[in-house]
């Protein structure tokens, strides 16, 4: 039988008790097998899924939700972090290009420098975890599909939002 998103939540769940935010590697590996089932990719995607997010589960416990998120050509993030919350995302279709950048100035200014730290492929099947405040960018060149999993609702905690008015990016030569 394949890996389902119910057997995953429930894993999900049992994981983020017994570990918290240290099982976030644990629950990329998790989320790789998700992917690799199929049947829920389709069951959760098609070719006329709105772009956007949708919440797929959300643990009561822990607060972690699961998003699905379809992504249309062209769309290209700013760097931002989940403040103190870790994400994973994961590739169910199409390919996503992160970057991770670092701060290049000190935390006391109020605008922000950053330096590009890491830029790579998350391709149909990759997933990748991201700690709290790691700062990320994404990127869209064609239709995704993508599986994303917080420890909590961004909304509700202080993160990190490039403002281009105010910040800027080192340009690495």
């Amino acid at each position: 039988m394949a890996y389902a998103l119910n057997v995953f939540c429930s894993e999900l769940n049992a994981l983020l008790k017994k570990k918290g935010k240290d099982g976030v590697s644990d629950v990329m590996e998790k989320l790789k097998n998700l992917l690799a089932n199929a049947d829920f990719v389709a069951e959760t995607f098609n070719e006329e899924t709105p772009k956007g997010k949708r919440e797929l589960y959300h643990d009561a416990d822990s607060g972690a939700y699961v998003f699905a998120h379809v992504h249309h050509p062209g769309k290209r993030g700013k760097p931002h972090s989940h403040g103190d919350s870790w994400a994973v995302y994961g590739t169910a279709k199409g390919y996503t290009l992160m970057t991770e950048w670092e701060r290049a100035n000190d935390a006391a200014e109020d605008h922000v420098v950053l330096n590009k730290s890491a830029h790579y492929r998350l391709s149909a099947g990759d997933a990748h975890a991201y700690g709290p405040g790691v700062m990320h960018s994404t990127e869209h060149p064609e239709k995704c599909w993508v599986i994303r999993i917080t420890g909590t609702n961004l909304s509700d905690i202080p993160r990190y939002h490039f403002n281009a008015e105010t910040d800027r990016i080192l340009e690495n030569s």
